[in-house]
């Protein structure tokens, strides 16, 4: 224990105990104790909580600081890079709105609403002042005042949005951050000063930016930018489309729901993926001589099974019979399954699957040979015979969902000119505002949350601590190959947030303070409770989001 007046006591991770100065901050002690992080510290959790560096302590506490390759420490990096490229751009472009709307490669793509068209001059002034800012090493200070105060505060700085959002806050004061001149809302903890912005660049990208930072496996260092065209065109059609609906951020979607256009933005919404799936059948129809197998791959609860069913009929409709087949029934033999780092089974490895029987069936199904599928019981890891077999006739064509299904290396049998592939995932271009995005990393996990306690009986404890496993093998699995797409699909729904807030917000409220998983589900409750929570009474039984929320009459999940 501290000595009760002068000190307290700091227990760090590895059991070690420090003695410091009562009232000190966490930045001050981050400079004293050996935190062990790699790269710079960007914040902590003391006990079960999220802190500032600028949190004092007052009494004896467990710590673990956390750096950028902590989810939470690169979130506090980019919010940091945020305010900075605000501040920066408001000043070189006096009376310019800025706006960040989606991840793009390894950085944020957002846009400039000023009364010219963005440059690239534009764009270099913007970053040399960025510098300049972090060069200052300017305080940013969180304070709370009174809802009012606030919002009338953002409405004299012509933040429209702010007033907007802030409409819908339920409590009486708001924490604003400040920066010099300029005041703001973040959705989420900062860095103490801008002098923490180390290491960003600011790519022009017509038509706005691209905010670019180190990744959490390179420290300080930006990795060299890969373009990903096709995900940036998805992301535009998705944010067009936002415009024309009226459905552009938290703040437009509640409003919609206010005025009772509920039930005429879900069939909008709904009409829009029908007539995407219609039009995809048709390109598949088109080349039906070229094409042999159709892949859908994507990565955890983007949909895709929903997606891949309905696709199924629109290719019913226009005279093709697909026939599925499901990567599970190849897996190999459970203790033949290699591991991962961890040491532990990695079902989701491509090596996981045997490649040489599923090739050799596709090789014989395509050329017209009859072939015995296997089933594979997950009780006992083994494959079995139960004489399933699959001939494909003149008019059948072979559909394959799976995270691998965008990789050549599962179906390296099948000529490159022979595949048609999909790459489906919930690219939503929903935001909080103008300067806080909503990831689609945090639709996806919401829809998992409800979807695994509707249909597994999972905790949302249970979901959030799996989470970084899923996102790891995304990573390794599916996200390196989405450009390799033959077409994209984005599954995500413009009212579905205010369709999963009631079943979610229940379920991330059940987890205790005192478990790991509590900062995760304190952060995700935080956007919801702007939301405007809705039934699912008029989601119609095809939709993606039944896939989630149940009712739907498909009667599967994905995994």
């Amino acid at each position: 224990m501290g000595d009760g007046a002068g000190t307290v006591i700091v227990v760090l991770p590895d059991g070690s105990r420090h003695e410091v100065e009562r009232g000190a901050t966490l930045e001050s002690v981050a400079r004293l104790v050996p935190h062990g992080c790699r790269w710079t510290v960007m914040g902590a959790k003391v006990g079960t909580s999220l802190r500032e560096l600028t949190w004092r302590l007052n009494e004896d506490a467990d710590v673990q600081f956390i750096d950028m390759g902590a989810p939470d420490g690169m979130r506090f990096y980019r919010r940091t890079g945020i305010l900075v490229l605000v501040m920066a751009a408001r000043e070189v472009l006096q009376g310019a709105r800025v706006l960040i709307q989606h991840s793009l490669s390894n950085g944020l793509y957002g846009e400039i609403k000023w009364r010219k068209p963005l440059t690239q001059s534009h764009v270099r002034a913007i970053e040399e002042r960025m510098h300049e800012i972090v060069a200052a090493d300017l305080p940013i200070v969180r304070r709370s005042m009174p809802l009012k105060e606030a919002i009338e505060l953002f409405r004299a700085d012509g933040q429209r949005d702010k007033v907007r959002l802030l409409k819908y806050r339920r409590t009486d004061h708001i924490n604003v951050y400040q920066c010099g001149w300029m005041s703001d809302y973040f959705y989420g903890y900062m860095a103490p000063s801008t002098g923490y912005l180390r290491s960003f660049r600011l790519r022009h990208y017509l038509p706005g930016f691209i905010l670019e930072f180190p990744t959490a496996a390179n420290g300080m260092e930006i990795p060299d930018y890969v373009e990903q065209g096709k995900l940036a065109t998805v992301y535009f059609e998705a944010e067009r489309w936002g415009r024309v609906i009226g459905v552009t951020d938290i703040a437009s979607l509640n409003s919609m729901i206010e005025r009772g256009h509920l039930d005429s933005l879900i069939q909008t919404v709904e009409a829009l993926h029908e007539k995407k799936m219609a039009r995809i059948a048709d390109d598949i129809s088109a080349a039906r001589d070229r094409i042999a197998v159709v892949l859908v791959a994507g990565p955890s609860c983007s949909g895709k099974t929903t997606f891949t069913r309905r696709l199924v009929v629109q290719l019913r409709v226009n005279g093709l019979n697909p026939v599925p087949i499901s990567l599970d029934d190849y897996f190999i033999e459970r203790h033949l399954t290699p591991r991962g780092d961890d040491g532990e089974p990695d079902f989701e490895a491509l090596d996981a699957i045997d490649l040489p029987l599923f090739n050799d069936h596709l090789v014989r199904l395509i050329q017209g040979e009859a072939v015995e599928v296997p089933t594979y019981d997950f009780l006992t890891g083994k494959r079995k015979q139960k004489g399933k077999r699959v001939k494909l006739g003149r008019d059948h064509m072979l559909i394959i969902e799976g995270i691998h299904g965008l990789n050549d290396r599962l179906t390296s049998s099948i000529p490159s000119g022979r595949k048609y592939k999909i790459y489906a995932s919930a690219l939503t271009h929903l935001n909080i505002d103008d300067h806080n995005r909503i990831p689609t990393t945090d639709v996806r996990i919401l829809r998992r949350i409800v979807r695994d306690n509707l249909f597994r009986g999972y905790s949302a404890t249970e979901t959030i601590r799996r989470w970084p496993k899923v996102r790891a093998g995304e990573e390794r699995n599916i996200f390196p190959f989405q450009e390799m797409a033959d077409t994209m699909v984005n599954t995500a729904l413009a009212y579905e947030l205010a369709v999963l807030k009631p079943h979610a917000e229940r379920l991330l409220e059940a987890i205790n303070p005192e478990q790991p998983e509590y900062i995760e589900a304190k952060r995700l409750r935080k956007f919801l409770k702007y939301i405007i929570p809705v039934s699912d009474e008029g989601v119609p039984p095809n939709s993606i989001m039944r896939e989630f929320v149940g009712g739907s009459c498909f009667h599967t999940t994905e995994p």
